[in-house]
């Protein structure tokens, strides 16, 4: 078997076999192809496609190219979530000691960020002493001791896909439907769970941008997923507006423990936060057998007005070596002008800044992604992977869309510890929002669709 002739017969239309798939993912694994041929063949597939057959085959082999998680040792049926990625997006913070409070065990290994959307680690990494690199002996003890544990992912784990995105990510074949499945799901896999449950985002703060395209990746992660003998589950959401208020590290675990804070309303402004997080929530009791989707969602609601999903979030901090007692009294209130910002206990930024309305009228939209690098440029994001990230640094939103604002009023709180982007990260967010005469028309579901086993359903 050659590579030369694998190309080939890609190039012509042809559909690999499982055992080319497997010779190519082997190859790639012990570098024993030249760029050029790996580069070629990408290309072929980019333009040609992948069948059903080949996505599930290449995802499978990716998943085994390393390490693979070996969750046995966990009783019950573990339930594991994952996001496309956003901005603001807190919901693992919320959902995982949501579940974990229902009796539904979570052991979830989630990424760093990089751009303009946020890592799950990285808002951990926030909490004073809090570890997520973990041993798998670690791993396993923590999620049987407290029900949940989040950890960063295993350096070794699916490396075949580490070696093709870096290629994919240099050669202008990122944008592939098969592709792009199979390297999110490949890792999924490979981190053990038994069921999965996908929030795919779509808009101008996600990496797909249209309802279509998030629905044709939700598929694709659908098959892969129900094709892997994992019942697997999708959800379709809105990212055309940061989730929530917060945005950046520190004030996204705050803005988290708000939400998990027992109360008989949302907190004001956050009502999109928690409705995402009470579906999820449910999505992932109902995939773990705790009832109907109905039932699962009382679960969830319960769990929080109980106080058991914030006394789990404190538990799985303390077993991962943080200071739990932040979690406490550091919820977001008020705004610079009243002298209540929240944070009492994380390190606060020196600056805070108020973004001011340049009109009065209605916040018609927010281009999302700009919003994030704004956010970036204050020190709450990376550039570069290899950049230091300020965990005190981001932004708190007064304003989302479809809310009034007034000439001179305050938009949103930036927190920094450097002023020197300050002004240019100002300028790119203030581009970033339209503010019109007129109320804004009925904004798009926060929902747009779910894909199962059975077909996409649209809300």
């Amino acid at each position: 078997m050659r590579m030369y002739d694998i190309i080939l017969k890609k190039r012509n239309g042809g559909e690999l076999s499982e055992g080319e798939i497997q010779f190519v993912v082997n190859g790639v694994t012990a570098d024993n192809f030249p760029n050029e041929q790996i580069a070629a063949l990408l290309m072929a597939i980019y333009f040609k496609g992948m069948t059903k057959a080949e996505t599930l085959a290449l995802t499978l082999a990716m998943a085994h190219s390393g390490e693979t998680a070996d969750l046995s040792g966990i009783p019950g049926i573990k339930v594991d979530k994952h996001s496309t990625g956003g901005v603001g997006d807190k919901t693992t913070l919320i959902v995982t000691p949501i579940v974990a409070a229902c009796g539904v065990p979570v052991a979830k290994m989630s990424g760093r960020g990089l751009g303009h959307t946020g890592g799950t680690v990285d808002k951990l990494a926030s909490i004073p002493g809090f570890s997520t690199e973990l041993s798998q002996e670690e791993f396993i003890r923590i999620v049987n001791e407290t029900g949940l544990c989040v950890a960063g992912q295993s350096g070794n784990l699916a490396p075949a896909d580490k070696k093709l995105y870096a290629l994919r990510d240099i050669t202008g074949t990122v944008e592939n439907i098969s592709l792009i499945a199979s390297s999110i799901m490949s890792k999924k896999l490979a981190a053990g769970a038994d069921r999965i449950v996908l929030d795919v985002k779509y808009g101008s703060g996600a990496f797909m941008g249209t309802s279509a395209e998030a629905v044709a990746l939700a598929e694709a992660m659908v098959d892969i997923g129900e094709g892997a003998g994992k019942g697997t589950v999708a959800l379709i959401t809105d990212m055309n507006r940061p989730l929530g208020c917060a945005i950046g590290n520190s004030l996204e675990i705050a803005e988290s423990v708000e939400i998990l804070t027992p109360s008989s309303v949302p907190p004001s402004g956050k009502e999109d936060l928690y409705e995402i997080c009470m579906v999820l929530s449910a999505h992932m009791l109902n995939q773990a057998g705790k009832g109907t989707l109905e039932e699962c969602r009382t679960l969830a609601e319960n769990a929080i007005a109980s106080g058991m999903a914030l006394q789990k979030l404190q538990a799985m901090v303390t077993a991962q070596g943080g200071d739990s007692s932040i979690l406490s009294n550091s919820i977001l209130t008020g705004s610079v002008e009243n002298g209540k910002n929240g944070l009492p206990k994380f390190s606060r930024a020196k600056h805070q800044h108020l973004l001011i309305s340049p009109s009065s009228g209605y916040i018609q939209s927010m281009d999302t992604q700009k919003w994030g690098i704004a956010a970036m440029m204050l020190g709450a994001g990376r550039e570069r992977i290899e950049d230091e990230i300020d965990y005190s640094a981001g932004i708190i939103l007064h304003k989302k869309p479809g809310t009034p604002v007034k000439e001179g009023e305050s938009i949103a709180e930036f927190h920094t510890n450097q002023t020197s982007r300050l002004a240019e990260a100002s300028a790119i967010a203030l581009e970033g929002i339209t503010i019109t005469t007129v109320p804004p028309e009925k904004s798009s579901p926060l929902i747009y669709a779910q894909v199962d086993k059975y077909g996409t359903h649209y809300h």
